[in-house]
């Protein structure tokens, strides 16, 4: 007898007034793959991106369920190296774009973007870290080798990903320079040391900066190279200016003599990784920062929130 679930399901560009759940299967398992109940998932710009502009193109599966990543339990693991009742979560790898995704009471997953985690963290909390939390790790700790005697520049700091940035630095003891470009967003930084107006020309202003996060990317990257002391590493990881590539990027004459350029694509996370991840925070003791929580029966709700741009951080869904 067939099984149902509730499931986001999309085919064609789709505001957010126009979304509902649609009733479909429960897929089974395939060799390689396990069937995982999802208990919460945090929300992405990048699901936005896809229900209004990527869905259009052949490269997205369609019917699609969106959603880059989830916590849940494992249900049936097939023939992976995962246990029935096992808590997880998964991320990437094209989920929510190749292969159905989070938006569901249950996804069907690759073994390779799935991770065990061991924490004590409510579903609701654990909603938070994957995405967030791995790439602000990354960003930080691979990429700048961020260490407690560093003074890291974040750069377009308030949103999801420059609050957890934000919360792991200062517990490694990390003094912080935080942006924004809004002066009504500066209370959301105020975790930081220091909190600044970005108008977009920051060289020449700061000193003793030996690290820099830039979450705004090209539209300010040249800027934020300048802005740093010799010797510094600047890390691009977002693009939350709009601005997509450094045309006519000349790297002898664009990157200041004794400044390290690198970056942070979380597209391939590890398992040493998530656990190092959780460790820190329990170690820590830091609860994952999330703005707004919603049930998956209100997910209308949550979307709206979303388009609206007034979310104060991340969102969550748990469900019902």
């Amino acid at each position: 007898m067939k099984e149902y679930m509730k499931a986001v399901v999309l085919d064609k560009v789709t505001e957010a007034c126009d979304i509902f759940l649609s009733r479909k299967e429960i897929p089974e398992v395939k060799p390689g793959w396990l069937l995982i109940r999802v208990k919460a998932f945090g929300m992405n710009h990048s699901e936005q991106i896809l229900r209004l502009e990527e869905i259009k193109y052949d490269y997205i599966k369609k019917p699609i369920i969106p959603g880059i990543e989830c916590v849940g339990e494992v249900v049936d693991e097939s023939d992976t190296s995962f246990k029935k009742g096992q808590k997880v979560m998964a991320l990437m790898g094209g989920m929510g774009r190749s292969f159905d995704g989070a938006y569901a009471e249950y996804a069907l997953l690759p073994e390779k973007i799935v991770f065990s985690i061991e924490s004590d963290l409510s579903w609701s909390e654990l909603g938070a870290i994957p995405e967030t939390y791995f790439t602000a790790w990354g960003s930080l700790f691979e990429a700048l080798n961020l260490q407690k005697d560093d003074t890291l520049l974040i750069r377009g700091a308030s949103c999801a990903l420059g609050y957890a940035a934000i919360q792991l630095a200062k517990a490694l003891g990390s003094k912080v320079i935080a942006t924004t470009h809004k002066e009504s967003k500066l209370e959301l930084i105020d975790e930081a040391d220091e909190c600044l107006i970005d108008d977009g020309h920051l060289s020449g202003k700061l000193k003793g900066v030996t690290k820099a996060l830039d979450l705004v990317g090209p539209k300010c990257l040249l800027d934020t190279m300048r802005a740093v002391e010799k010797g510094a590493f600047v890390c691009h990881t977002g693009i939350l200016g709009g601005v997509y590539a450094l045309n006519n990027f000349d790297p002898i004459k664009d990157i200041p003599n004794g400044v390290y350029l690198t970056s942070f694509y979380s597209n391939y996370p590890t398992q040493k990784q998530i656990n190092d991840i959780y460790t820190f925070l329990k170690v820590k003791d830091l609860r994952p920062k999330f703005d707004k929580l919603y049930k998956f029966s209100d997910i209308k709700s949550a979307i709206l929130m979303q388009e609206s741009g007034q979310a104060k951080g991340k969102i969550v869904v748990e469900m019902d």
